[in-house]
């Protein structure tokens, strides 16, 4: 009996610590740009996009398709880094060891 209660309460220790890590995560900022700089988006460390900045020179109505390009770039590559920094911490959190469970992606 004793077993089953240091496993439910190293289980109930790894949810806390896992709410720590997503709570961490959101308060990060990923920041990475596209086009040399033209389309910069920042993100959290969950991966939610919380700003897109556009320089103006790279405006241009006859190419729309270009702008839709450099966006679409930077937002997938903050959203990758998000994604590793979550793996990197989560290593962190388990001690490297593998859970008998998988946990949610962001």
């Amino acid at each position: 009996m004793t077993n089953f209660q240091q496993l439910l309460q190293m289980g109930q220790q790894m949810q806390a610590r896992f709410a720590e890590l997503q709570s961490e995560l959101g308060k990060q900022t990923i920041s990475c740009s596209s086009g040399g700089g033209m389309v910069t988006v920042k993100a959290d460390g969950r991966g939610r996009v919380r700003q897109v900045k556009i320089d103006p020179t790279v405006v241009d109505p006859a190419d729309v398709e270009l702008l839709e390009d450099l966006v679409l770039a930077a937002v997938s590559e903050a959203q990758q880094r998000a994604q590793q920094l979550y793996e990197e911490e989560l290593k962190k959190l388990t001690g490297g060891m593998p859970l008998p469970f998988q946990l949610p992606q962001l």
